[in-house]
């Protein structure tokens, strides 16, 4: 049965007298950039994460979680609900002055919330577009703090491509003015390499500084002061806050209290200071007493890259592929008192969930477009009887549809492998030979997708346009 609107739940207040924000949780999203699976402890990590333990044994990890194999899609679909093909039919990722975006006709999860009468705040990385069309404030965010993509998308001067320590070289900065293809090298996706412009931080619109490798070194901190800061301002009332960390994405730039700390390198020092973050967060929802009106979600946007230090283990692969380590990612929900303490899930679950769940909790409108999530609302609550478990899931890298998983059973379809997840989870045993009837039924479903998204290419029945716009423009930085 369709949950009811904002508006009824309004009029039902009404004629009982009753409050409805305390009958409603609120929202707490916190989505890392690059966190390898067994970066955090509670995943088999060997650097210790207290704060993200005892996440975990308050509450439940998401074994079997997916995003997608790079930043942007995996932001789509957790925006959206939906594949990132449907919505963001892109090869890889969006750069400054990109041309494209995320349509605004779509909706995205903080409209839902928004028009169910939620507050809702992005604090952190957004990566769907950075012309002011595309931005948060644009997408049903109340308000945007953050940068609005990867922070390894600025000049090579300004640190953007140097580690913390490391040397950093001189180049010449692109002019704020209009993109010309021919002349800076770029395509409707952003300008590349050498030729990108200074990085901004962003507020609303408008960029407040231009980011150097001092403003890098103190971004994790200022994100997490200003959730902070905005949960106390809405503590009496329903909110929704997105916290899309810039970390641990190179360039790597733990603060210095964090420098060392780790013993491992600065990418763990960095996870470190991610989970006093976390920790920071969960003491004042305790504080404010309300610890047990608010669901925290604790994810990545993808697998790490092993090459920057990611640690990804037991699973094979890295970031930008669709092999578990690529797209399977690390993840905890918590909500004392809601959610079963100390429990674990591996049922399939992915980002494109988030957008029906918290509806479903939060009593909103779902979109009147296709979704591909689930609600996870009764997983998460303990009532699995209840859970309505997805057929399969299609592993998409760009315009490709790579894999197809049903139950424990993944195939690689160029390839024609075929792995046993539950009892293989590093898809080290090939099993196609021996199981042929699992291969041609994992075949078939990738058929029968074809006449949605496709197989290849951007021309599928259920893509939907991106949005776009003429004569990007660079964020002009102070």
């Amino acid at each position: 049965m369709r949950s009811f609107c904002f508006t009824c739940l309004l009029l039902l207040a009404a004629l009982t007298g009753q409050s409805i924000a305390a009958d409603r949780p609120n929202f707490i999203l916190i989505n890392i950039d690059d966190l390898g699976y067994a970066d955090i402890s509670p995943f088999g990590g060997k650097v210790a994460t207290p704060q993200l333990e005892r996440m975990a044994r308050e509450g439940m990890k998401l074994s079997s979680h997916y995003a997608a194999p790079v930043c942007s899609p995996s932001r789509a679909a957790m925006m959206t609900g939906c594949y990132p093909k449907r919505v963001l039919p892109i090869p890889g990722v969006l750069f400054p002055a990109s041309a494209v975006g995320l349509n605004p006709e779509e909706t995205t999860i903080a409209e839902v919330l928004k028009e169910a009468g939620y507050a809702t705040d992005c604090i952190g990385k957004w990566h769907l577009g950075d012309q002011p069309e595309f931005l948060p404030t644009a997408q049903g965010f109340d308000r945007y703090f953050g940068i609005p993509y990867s922070n390894d998308m600025g000049p090579r001067s300004d640190g953007a491509k140097s580690n913390l320590g490391e040397p950093i070289p001189t180049d010449q900065d692109v002019a704020s003015k209009g993109v010309d293809p021919k002349h800076y090298g770029g395509d409707e996706t952003g300008l590349k390499g050498n030729r990108q412009p200074p990085m901004p931080m962003v507020e609303g619109t408008r960029a407040i500084e231009r980011m150097l490798p001092s403003g890098q070194q103190t971004m994790t901190r200022r994100y997490t002061e200003r959730a902070l800061r905005t949960i106390r301002e809405h503590k009496d009332r329903p909110f929704f806050i997105y916290l899309p960390h810039s970390a641990v994405h190179f360039p790597l730039y733990p603060h210095q209290d964090f420098v060392g700390r780790s013993g491992a390198g600065l990418q763990k020092d960095w996870v470190l200071e991610l989970d006093d973050s976390v920790g920071q967060i969960l003491q004042l929802l305790r504080d404010l007493k309300l610890d047990t009106k608010t669901l925290v979600i604790f994810t990545s946007d993808n697998g790490g890259p092993v090459n920057h230090g990611a640690d990804n283990s037991p699973l094979r692969g890295t970031k930008g592929t669709t092999l578990e380590g690529g797209i399977r990612v690390c993840t905890l929900a918590w909500w004392p008192g809601n959610i079963p303490a100390g429990t674990i899930t591996n049922a399939i679950t992915t980002h494109m969930d988030w957008l029906p769940t918290l509806a479903a909790m939060a009593g909103g409108n779902l979109p009147n477009t296709k979704l591909d999530g689930l609600d996870l609302s009764p997983l998460l609550l303990g009532k699995e009887s209840e859970f309505r478990a997805r057929d399969a899931f299609y592993y998409y890298r760009g315009f490709e549809l790579e894999a197809v998983r049903a139950g424990p059973w993944k195939l690689h379809l160029s390839r024609g492998q075929l792995y046993r997840l539950d009892t293989d989870i590093g898809e080290q045993i090939d099993l196609a030979a021996s199981h042929p009837d699992q291969v041609k039924h994992l075949q078939g479903l990738a058929q029968a997708m074809k006449a949605d998204l496709g197989l290849t290419g951007a021309d599928a029945p259920g893509i939907r346009p991106l949005g776009r716009v003429k004569n990007p423009k660079p964020i002009a930085t102070p």
